[in-house]
């Protein structure tokens, strides 16, 4: 058996995932510093979520609760997305949101094609 700390998931997008809720909090944190309270509780709820929806999904009762699961966590996947490139391009905090946004969009496409596939392999047993 693999040798792994109790912590670590076997699961690429649960990692994932997991990485960018701790930037998510890093980033809520800044935000918080320079009293940008609203966008930062909406980034932080909506981008926190994402490892949680993650989660459930990944501990499902079914192939159908799996893809209803994961299809949620990427849709907050999306509205972070929208959360952090609306705090851009207002030009509210002098943060380089690139590199977060950058991720983000790599965990939406990882979670599109997770549904995808979940999808297609379900029709095919039925």
């Amino acid at each position: 058996m693999k040798n792994r700390t109790p912590w670590k998931s076997n699961s690429l997008i649960e990692e994932k995932s997991f990485s960018f809720s701790l930037k998510i909090i890093g980033l809520y944190r800044k935000l918080k510093d320079q009293k940008e309270y609203d966008i930062g509780r909406q980034i932080l709820r909506s981008g926190t979520s994402i490892g949680a929806n993650v989660s459930e999904a990944l501990a499902a009762q079914s192939k159908k609760d799996f893809i209803s699961k994961m299809a949620i966590a990427s849709k907050e996947s999306r509205e972070t997305h929208y959360w952090l490139r609306l705090l851009k391009e207002s030009h509210l905090a002098p943060i380089d949101l690139n590199p977060m946004l950058s991720d983000c969009e790599e965990i939406i496409r990882i979670q599109t094609a997770i549904v995808k596939t979940s999808i297609e392999n379900l029709k095919t047993e039925n």
